[in-house]
């Protein structure tokens, strides 16, 4: 259902026109807070990962090993 900026609208058209305006709202602010939370993850995921991989360059296993 389309409305014209010319058609005047009766309370309850208004109402609904509001309420599904305010819902695609909310589902917009969902979607970039689930967009907001896969970023955060990956950019953990990638500082794990480099601190792991800079982490094996500093330690000698096999000294560690001989040691114990």
């Amino acid at each position: 259902m389309l409305i014209r900026k010319e058609q005047d609208l009766n309370a309850i058209q208004t109402e609904v026109f509001d309420i599904l305006i305010g819902f695609n709202d909310e589902e917009k602010q969902v979607r970039k807070q689930r967009a907001s939370r896969r970023a955060l993850e990956a950019r953990r995921a990638i500082e794990r990962h480099m601190e792991e991989r800079n982490l094996t360059r500093h330690i000698d296993t096999d000294a560690w090993l001989e040691e114990a």
